[in-house]
């Protein structure tokens, strides 16, 4: 029988200026997808006007989304790997070059390479219930590895 849990995942962040140590993620939201990859298309196609068709490799970045609970030590780096990496008015930006590593609970190690954080929450919301909204964040990858 197949197992198929994915608790006790290990992501560690590696941030070339802002985090060269990394940080180890811990506290996954409990109201959105801890994370998530979606998936991507490696090629495209065309039918021509004879009725065959062509096929070409399209690059794409490998996209990861981040869900941490707010307000946790979880949130406070990655808004401020968000915050070094924002472009602003008398603002220089980090340039952080990102290395995220994940290690899932079988033993297999993948590791996403060459990239940067592309969108976060700058501040906190709260939900129509009271509680403050839960936070994620974007990362966009070159290439990734797996071992």
């Amino acid at each position: 029988m197949a197992d198929i849990s994915g608790n006790g995942v290990v992501v560690r962040i590696f941030a070339s200026v802002t985090f060269p140590i990394g940080f180890e993620l811990t506290s996954y939201s409990d109201d959105a997808d801890p994370f998530d990859i979606p998936s991507i298309k490696v090629r495209d196609h065309a039918m021509t006007m004879s009725g065959r068709m062509i096929s070409w490799l399209s690059p794409t970045a490998i996209a990861e989304t981040f869900s941490v609970v707010p307000g946790t030590k979880d949130d406070e780096n990655l808004s401020n790997l968000l915050e070094a990496n924002r472009f602003g008015y008398q603002k220089i930006p980090a340039n952080d070059v990102i290395t995220i590593s994940k290690v899932y609970p079988d033993g297999t190690t993948v590791t996403l390479q060459n990239g940067v954080i592309t969108d976060g929450m700058p501040a906190r919301s709260v939900n129509s219930n009271g509680r403050y909204k839960t936070n994620s964040y974007m990362f966009a990858f070159e290439n990734q590895s797996r071992s």
